[in-house]
């Protein structure tokens, strides 16, 4: 049995938190908030979290949520260990957003994903690899602001060594790696399993922060995220990221959208003087997310920590490098910020680093975001995604008809 403190954040009596139910008596999903021990239905107050979270006063609209149709929490959280669409349980807590992910944002990946370069994608060379890397950088890389004068003068005399990459790249060069993680509404939530393809042999997660932004630009809260990598296959090349990334089950999000509640996203909020958490963009920049990997069978255990505030870019140039005059979301999108930590601590024989194992089950957790937890799976083996926009249109044709409440108009 999971303890409900153990899935919620320290302070969720003060957050404002979002998300999705997998209703079996209307058969779909249910976009949701959390009050105490039970989460209630805010279908009628807007179909999709896509649609509720364009609502300048969005925190305000589920604070005033009737009372209507809830789940006690205890039981969403069996029913998703459970696995089966015959209980309610948690999905990911977006729906027609995009799942955009940030890459190479710390100086640590940044190393590391060089280190896969020059590996080709085998772990056996990482240990030798890295220590030729690491000397060549020194310990510039990680204080050097990307896009600065200094980041080119690094850049040239990583030139002069032979040791440019396109890494270091989008790591010190002006723009940030921005690529499509997921399809809209393939990410799985708390409880789901995660898959790991046959073909990958060299594969770890990604504990990150994810910020959801509306289709203005404005982020709007933030919830926890595994972007689960394939670190031989990107290594092979830079342009095999999407095998590398986007598979069945490759990308977990929750276990809540804890909304921004202080104004910092231009919306009706408040600065916490009427009792609420005044939670915004300057409170998830502090934060720490902690990573922790149980062996099923093997007794392993890895433990890494995420600090958020090493981020090499702020959350404005990451979003922005993703919307804008050059790309609009009308729904809205989730951002994988990108991880500080690569685990390179042996499982197995010395020198060959950390890869996963089936069983393997995953936790992601930060203070005031809660914890995401996942079991590893091989991915050939878990159920084919198979509810997408048209099941979902469908589901809310049948449920609400053409003018449901919340719903958005051209």
């Amino acid at each position: 049995m999971t303890a409900l403190e153990d899935v919620l954040p320290v302070d969720a009596e003060r957050a404002v938190l979002v998300g999705r139910v997998w209703d079996v008596e209307t058969g779909g999903p249910r976009p949701v908030a959390v009050r105490g021990d039970e989460v209630v239905d805010l279908f009628d107050v807007a179909p999709t979290v896509s649609a509720l979270l364009e609502a300048d006063d969005a925190p305000a609209r589920v604070a005033a949520a009737p009372a209507g149709r809830r789940w006690r929490l205890e039981d969403l959280l069996e029913g998703s260990l459970a696995r089966t669409r015959e209980r309610p349980h948690l999905l990911a807590p977006v729906d027609l957003q995009v799942v955009k992910a940030c890459g190479v944002t710390f100086a640590d990946s940044m190393v590391e994903r060089v280190i896969e370069e020059r590996c080709a994608g085998d772990p056996a060379r990482a240990a030798q690899v890295r220590a030729v890397v690491q000397e060549a950088l020194g310990t510039s890389a990680g204080t050097v602001e990307p896009g600065s004068a200094e980041a080119a003068a690094l850049k040239e005399a990583l030139l002069g060594q032979g040791l440019w990459s396109p890494y270091l790249e989008v790591g010190l060069g002006p723009d940030p790696e921005v690529f499509t993680k997921a399809p809209v509404l393939s990410s799985v939530g708390w409880g789901a399993q995660v898959g790991v393809p046959a073909f990958s042999s060299w594969n770890n997660p990604e504990p990150e922060l994810v910020l959801v932004v509306d289709s203005a630009g404005r982020p709007r809260g933030a919830t926890l995220g595994n972007d689960v990598n394939l670190r031989d296959v990107e290594g092979r090349s830079a342009l095999l990221l999407g095998m590398a990334k986007d598979n069945t089950a490759s990308s977990a999000l929750g276990p809540f959208v804890r909304l921004f509640t202080d104004g910092s996203d231009g919306s009706d909020g408040s600065d916490g003087s009427d009792g609420s958490d005044g939670f915004g963009l300057d409170a998830v920049r502090a934060e720490r997310i902690t990573l922790r990997v149980e062996g099923a069978d093997d007794g392993y255990l890895l433990e890494g920590a995420n600090d958020v505030s090493r981020l090499s870019r702020s959350f404005e140039r990451l979003v922005a490098a993703a919307f804008g005059p050059h790309h609009q979301y009308p729904d809205g999108f989730a951002l994988y910020t990108g991880t500080l930590f690569a685990p390179i601590q042996d499982r197995g024989a010395p020198g060959m680093g950390f890869t996963h194992r089936t069983g393997d089950r995953v936790t992601i957790s930060s203070p005031r975001l809660g914890a995401l937890s996942n079991e590893v799976a091989p991915t050939e083996g878990l159920p084919p995604w198979d509810f997408g926009v048209g099941a979902l249109a469908d589901y809310l044709v049948a449920r609400a008809g053409a003018g449901a409440p919340g719903a958005r108009t051209p």
